[in-house]
């Protein structure tokens, strides 16, 4: 069962480019080392074929997840987000009432969450439950330290 995946159009053009990067560069490197493990001799004994065929596996996997995503890739466009509600690519400025430290976030999808960019995938409990909400509203957050009391000052693009 595939799920649809709500993308930026820059999130997708650098999933095609890891993608491409991964069919064109990484797995023939792969190939490379398993064919001169394989030209050491005994295959049972020999440990640079085992991890290279488990490197093999594991960059096949990777290869599959992203040409899923992709295909499953739905573009957002951006000039028909409705901003009087928090949602995909909202860019929220919020204020912690506890430590009155403001904080600003863009809710993007999971595969272009980064923190230090401050783009919050919205499958997080904080984007989850910001989800839906207006300017002005005080949204109640459940994290592992406790509960935590989050003001929306501002949404923008």
């Amino acid at each position: 069962m595939s799920t649809t995946n709500y993308i930026t159009e820059d999130g997708l053009q650098k999933l095609r480019q890891e993608l491409e990067h991964l069919k064109s560069v990484e797995r023939p490197e792969i190939s490379r080392q398993i064919a001169e493990a394989r030209d050491k001799g005994d295959l049972s004994e020999n440990a640079e074929y085992d991890a290279a065929k488990d490197a093999q596996g594991m960059l096949e996997m990777k290869i599959s997840k992203l040409e899923n995503m992709i295909s499953n890739a739905r573009v957002i466009d951006e000039s028909k987000i409705d901003l009087s509600k928090v949602q995909i690519l909202s860019k929220v400025k919020l204020k912690n009432l506890q430590t009155q430290a403001s904080m600003e976030y863009t809710l993007v999808a999971e595969a272009e969450a980064n923190l230090k960019e401050n783009k919050l995938s919205v499958g997080t409990p904080i984007a989850k439950a910001l989800l839906g909400h207006k300017k002005g509203d005080i949204v109640e957050i459940t994290i592992p330290a406790g509960k935590m009391k989050l003001e929306i000052i501002n949404i923008s693009i």
